[in-house]
Order: structure tokens, then sequence, then C-alpha cells
């Protein structure tokens, strides 16, 4: 836990089972109470973590006047449900995150989560044998359960945060998901950057149901948008905070473009791949074999470099090799 400039928090709560470990959740003191960003997993250990990082701060329950969401992923939303709960604060987001938790949280049940992340997967071109294998098998029961809190106040791009003695304002950020924001405490030099930027890691910027039609477009405008923060310290949801912002959104671009290079050439070697097959023959963190579920997130930033190389004429779709066979990508003429 740390106490940062213009009286800030971070506190650390865990994420079970996930190499990121932890969710750096914010407390943001005002005039009438303190808001939370990004409270984290709904889990017992990490609502014992939140509580004691509020203790820590000279804080409890009854002081927490509201919430805010950087984005909807569990490991962020999860406990605001909870925490509204306990204490009645509101909770904030921007419209387009609100708007894509009915596809992704709201009738689904962990059966047809399974059910929809199968038929993504045989699309794609996995076999049943490597579905099994990601999935393993069954029909998704005893799987999370996710349920989110939908939100009290929507929060639009360059809107203030309803926290009274702070100067707090939304930068909207779409491509990790498309109500992604980022806040901007300017007085005090601070940007809260959720998964937006995070200073080693790339965040996923995968292509969904719920996600935009061309979310690494997306993603790389709103680099170039937070870029003009460059003389705040960043406060990501993840790591550590850091200072070069546009020097980090330049890193992140960068790389988007290498990824570019490396799929085109993936592509013109292999003919007509399928997704799967794509993804597969891409550089990863580890080899193929050994990222288990994550190969699910592989194949969705796969598929969004993909849609943006289509878009930009750099790649084109193939038609099946056989009837209602999955879709196939060449290079274009």
């Amino acid at each position: 836990m740390e106490k940062l400039p213009a009286g800030l928090w971070s506190v650390p709560v865990p994420i079970p089972d996930n190499p990121l470990r932890y969710t750096l959740t914010y407390l943001i003191p005002g005039d009438t109470g303190v808001v939370v960003v990004d409270p984290g997993w709904n889990d017992d250990e990490t609502w014992a973590a939140l509580l004691a990082g509020l203790g820590t701060a000279g804080f409890g329950l009854g002081d927490v006047i509201g919430l805010v969401a950087t984005h909807v992923h569990p490991d962020h939303h999860g406990l605001s449900l909870r925490l509204r709960a306990e204490t009645g604060a509101w909770i904030a987001m921007h419209p387009a995150e609100r708007d894509s938790m009915p596809q992704r949280f709201g009738v689904t049940t962990p059966e047809k989560r399974h059910a929809g992340m199968t038929r993504i997967l045989r699309i794609s071109g996995a076999s049943d044998e490597e579905i099994d294998g990601l999935l393993g098998g069954g029909d998704g029961r005893g799987e999370p359960d996710f349920r989110m809190a939908e939100p009290d106040v929507l929060l639009e791009d360059g809107d203030p945060v309803p926290l009274p003695g702070r100067r707090i304002r939304t930068v909207w950020t779409p491509g990790h998901t498309p109500g992604h924001i980022c806040l901007a405490e300017e007085d005090a030099r601070l940007i809260l950057t959720g998964d937006h930027v995070l200073p080693r890691i790339s965040p996923n910027i995968g292509l969904g149901p719920v996600q935009d039609a061309e979310p690494l477009s997306a993603f790389l405008a709103s680099l170039s948008k937070v870029a003009a923060y460059d003389d705040h310290d960043v406060l990501p949801a993840h790591e550590y905070r850091f200072r070069g912002l546009a020097a980090r959104t330049s890193e992140l671009i960068a790389h988007h473009e290498e990824r570019c290079r490396e799929l085109v050439a993936v592509v013109r070697s292999a003919g007509e791949p399928t997704m799967w097959e794509t993804a597969k023959a891409l550089t990863w963190s580890r080899p193929w074999e050994e990222i288990g579920r994550m190969r699910f997130a592989a194949l969705g930033e796969t598929a969004a470099h993909v849609q943006y190389l289509v878009h930009r004429g750099d790649l084109a779709w193939a038609p099946p090799a056989v009837p209602d066979g999955p879709a196939r990508v060449r290079v274009a003429a």
C-alpha cells in the first residue's frame, strides 16, 4: 500500500489464480468522503484487503461515497456490488461500458458463457480436442457466475467525477473495452490509467461480441490522446506507478505495429490460415502450449489485429476451405 501525492492512496487487492496477482485500487478523498476506483475482484480475500487498506488510510466503510469503474472486467468492477450494498455509494462508469454489460454479464450463465466460448473457438478453427483442452470439457457448470453492478452515474468524456473538493476529469479511452476511462487530476498532475496504459505489459486488445468493431484502431487513437498528459504521474491498475506517459504510449504503438508486421508475415508463410492457426504461429510471452486458458485472450487479440489489417488493406478474408468451415485470412492482392 502506498500514500500518493495529493492525499491519494493505492491499495493492492488480490486477484485469485491470476498471474497479474493484484489490482491497484485507488482511494481519492474529497470534502464529503472517499471515492474508490476499481475496488477489485468479488472475493472475501479481496474484500478483506480493501477494508484493511481503507483502515490504514484512516477511513472506514462509512466514508465511501462513490465508486468509479475504469471498466467492468471482474478484477476491477467485481466487488462494486458488495461495496455499494455495504455503503450506499454511487457507482460511475462510461455509458459505452454500461451498454456492454447485458451481453457480457446480464442474463449470461456460466453454461451459456461456456457455450459461447466453444462456438467462437470452433469458428476460429480450433479442433474439438483443442477446445476440450482449453475449456476443460464439460458445460461450464461450476465456473464463476459474475454479477456486475449497474451504474448510478454515467461519465462522458470530459465529465467531472462528482467528488466535492477535487477536480477530476473523465478521459474516455476505448480499446481495451468499449467504455474504458482514465481519470485525470490535473491540479495534482496525476492520471489514473486503469488497464489502458501499464508500465511494462501491453493490455489485451481483443475482438469479441461486446467490443468495438475495430478495437485496435480505437486503442491506438486513445494512446495518442493520453500522451498529452506526459507531465502527470501515471497510476495504472496493475504493476506500479511511473512517469513518462508519452514515451510509454509510443512504445505501445510501436509494439502493435511490429505485431502487425509479424502477423502479415505469418499469413504470407501459411497461405490461408484460420484464426487459430494464425494465433498459434505468433510469438507470445510463453510458448503456445504453456499459456493455457490465456489462449482465448490471445485468439481475441489476433482477431483484433487481423480486423485492423483487413481494414488497412494489408490482409483480406479468404473463403472457408469447406462449407460452414472456419474463417480464413490471406495477404491482400
